[in-house]
This record gives C-alpha cells, structure tokens and sequence, in this order.
C-alpha cells in the first residue's frame, strides 16, 4: 500500500530536488503527485510500498539533519559578515524610509481602532 513519505508543499525546489536524488540513489521506489488543476491535491512523495519506509524515514531524517546545519552555517556566516541586519542597523541606514513605514502602520492602527476606542 502506497505511504505518505514527504510532503512538497512550500518546498524549496532545491530541497524537492535533493531528496528525489536521495530517494534514487538509495534504490527506493517513489512516485509524486501534484496538486492538479485547482490546487487542491497532495503535492508529495509517496513510497509505493511500505517496505522500505523505515529506510526512506531514516535517510530523509539525516538529510533534514544536515540540511539543517548547513543553514544554521550559513546563517552564521552571513551574520558574522555582516550580511544580516537588525531594526536598528536598517533604521540606521535608511531613517526616512523606516519613518515613513511607522507612520503608516501607525495611521492604519488608528483608523482599524478608531471605531472601538473614543479618543
């Protein structure tokens, strides 16, 4: 009977790409379905038994794995180099353009509010 093995919906098509590899290289049958015509269907990869599901469960467990750390990596590395920036540093950069978008959030707060508070 076909498993559930991984759900692609909001899937990076570089990660969609890797587990295919992953799956074929380790021999394991899969198929994929797609939303169809009105997006509404399982986009996902399927095992096509149940036979080699805990082997697939294992590898896609270590591949999140390294994956994960890759990114954290990454995410440090950028943040080390600066890359990353914080409210602050933007607001530091680019005063008026912050300004100009508080204004803005704070006048929609006020219109969304003004019905229910008396002021």
């Amino acid at each position: 009977m076909p498993e559930l093995l991984f759900n692609l919906r909001n899937v990076p098509d570089d990660e969609q790409a890797e587990v295919r590899q992953l799956l074929a290289d380790n021999s394991i049958e899969f198929y994929e379905t797609s939303a169809g015509f009105w997006g509404i269907g399982t986009v996902a990869i399927w095992l096509k038994t149940d036979r080699q599901l805990s082997q697939a469960k294992q590898l896609l467990h270590e591949y999140q794995i390294t994956r994960q750390q890759a990114a954290q990596q990454a995410y440090s590395e950028a943040k080390a180099n600066g890359e990353i920036k914080n409210v602050y540093q933007m607001f530091k950069q680019q005063p008026v353009t912050i300004s100009v978008y508080l204004l803005i959030i704070a006048a929609l707060l006020t219109f969304m509010l003004a019905p229910f508070v008396h002021f």
